[in-house]
């Protein structure tokens, strides 16, 4: 167990379900329904979820939906301080033990491929590479961009450079400040021996709704996100004058309605970029859980549609969803 992170009981009748799937599918809904009637708490495993300031455009869970069912890790860190992913599995070891400390179910909730799957398969351990390293990493990136990065980055680590995208500035600065800092690139670290999966067996339930339907979906929250306040609240973000390579700068919503609030683009233009930038994302998101199980296949459950709200639909899939996490908790017994 790295230092820092939280004592763990590997007790055999610790379960935890995951919730995942792509944006705008219907995760909080499912988890916190389920959290209600299986007595749960849900955790959040969705990177930007864990910002303060970004309720709405990351359609965090509302106030009275967290009075229904206990919640964790939402909104609880600044915008002004990146999360990781070290960080977030540390933080979420403990809200699962806190959870079977008081005789509930976790249940992770979010579409974050990499955080979940640093709790299922393990974190490689990256040491710290140095404040130094990290300044150096996030100027070179302002200066110079993320496509002239990645070409840079090539050069001298071209196994780290194959694993990224040419327009992630955020990795790639990452990659960057990691190779500087301590002379071996993130793939090479990422296949030495570091943190071993969480002391629990998973169980999964995976909504991957048709892409059309998704599109329409997003289309449709983000006009309600914007009735809502999401651009006063990208507009209190600007006022702090964060590092535009941050990842609350960067969230889905907030650069292209930056660009509104600075004139650069009229509303419906930003909101048009904003649900195309997220339709895409939802594309990536797909495919990656399409090849990465976050449990067996038996005890993983797929739904090919989307979860709306908590009406009718829900209470008429409360059974299946329910029976499927008994099953797979007896089944697991059985086999022990």
């Amino acid at each position: 167990m790295r230092q820092g992170e939280p004592a763990m009981q590997p007790l055999a009748a610790n379960h935890c379900l995951i919730v995942a799937g792509p944006t705008c599918s219907g995760k909080s809904a499912l988890a916190l329904r389920l959290a209600q009637v299986m007595g749960g708490n849900v955790i959040n495993a969705d990177s930007m979820q864990v910002y303060h300031e970004l309720r709405t455009l990351t359609a965090r869970p509302t106030p009275d939906e967290e009075a229904l069912a206990p919640h964790a890790l939402y909104g609880i860190r600044p915008a002004a301080m990146p999360g990781s992913v070290a960080w977030w599995r540390a933080a979420a070891l403990g809200a699962m033990q806190e959870a079977w400390n008081a005789g509930r179910l976790p249940i992770l909730c979010g579409g974050t491929g990499l955080y979940l799957r640093a709790m299922t398969d393990g974190l490689s351990l990256i040491p710290d590479a140095g404040d130094t390293a990290r300044r150096e990493a996030r100027a070179l990136l302002d200066e110079i961009g993320p496509s002239a990065l990645h070409q840079r980055l090539a050069l001298v680590d071209p196994d780290s450079a194959r694993m990224l995208r040419p327009s992630d500035g955020q990795r790639l600065a990452r990659a960057w400040e990691v190779w500087s800092g301590t002379g071996r690139g993130i793939a090479e670290w990422r296949v030495s021996p570091g943190l071993p999966p969480a002391p629990c067996r998973f169980i999964a339930i995976r909504l991957d709704p048709p892409r059309d339907v998704l599109r329409a979906a997003i289309e449709a929250r983000f006009g309600r996100m914007i009735e809502t306040g999401a651009l006063d609240e990208v507009a209190a973000l600007l006022e702090q004058d964060l590092p535009p390579t941050l990842p609350a700068m960067r969230a889905h919503g907030v650069p292209e309605l930056a660009a509104c609030l600075r004139g650069e683009l009229g509303l419906a233009e930003a909101g048009r970029r904003a649900v195309l930038s997220q339709g895409q994302y939802t594309k990536r998101q797909a495919t990656w859980f399409a090849h990465h199980a976050l449990a067996p296949s038996e005890r993983t459950l797929i739904i090919s549609n989307r979860i709306s709200v908590m009406t009718q639909q829900m209470e008429r899939t409360d059974d299946e969803f329910i029976s499927f996490v008994l099953n797979a908790v007896d089944a697991q017994a059985a086999g022990a």
